[in-house]
């Protein structure tokens, strides 16, 4: 990080190498929509670039404030186009928030009716699960992320399993035409 703070492009496009497809793995989960996912991840990596001094390894891991960043331009995002449909928060955080379904990143992992279990969670469970589960980060680092205690991501994630879990139930009961 020293390097990339003074200027140093090859460490820059080490650490691009090293996390811009998990970040974009993680985004793509949140948003359901590639090209917004390669959008925020180049945003991401712009904010490595420019703002690599604002870091503090005595906060988070390096991975864990890439995470930090990438998370809050998806709220952003999540949050701008539910404006442009006439959304608010409550609705959906009440109903379900299904994004467009396409072809994720790593195809092999998940299936497509998991995936799109995935996507109706409301944004603050989907986080919660997508970084504990499928980022594998631990439960302290997705606290900082979330900017939450652990005792409430736990929280978070027990009432995402349990929706997952009722979704993919109804999923199954409807033979797979629900989702």
């Amino acid at each position: 990080m020293a390097a990339i703070t003074g200027g140093d492009r090859e460490a820059f496009s080490l650490a691009v190498m090293r996390f811009a497809r998990s970040l974009a793995n993680y985004a793509y989960r949140m948003l359901g929509n590639e090209a917004e996912a390669e959008d925020v991840t180049q945003e991401t990596m712009l904010r490595l670039w420019t703002q690599a001094e604002r870091w503090d390894p005595a906060r988070a891991s390096l991975t864990t404030w890439l995470h930090r960043i990438t998370h809050n331009l998806c709220i952003d995002l999540i949050r701008k186009n539910r404006l442009l449909t006439g959304q608010n928060d409550d609705q959906l955080d009440d109903e379900s928030n299904a994004a467009g379904h396409e072809e994720a990143f790593d195809q092999g992992a998940m299936s497509d009716r998991l995936h799109a279990a995935i996507a109706t969670l409301p944004e603050r469970q989907r986080s919660a699960l997508v970084l504990t589960h499928f980022q594998g980060l631990s439960n302290r680092d997705v606290a900082i992320i979330l900017d939450i205690s652990v005792g409430a991501l736990e929280s978070l994630l027990a009432r995402a399993r349990r929706q997952l879990k009722s979704l993919l139930i109804d999923t199954e009961n409807a033979g797979g035409a629900h989702l």
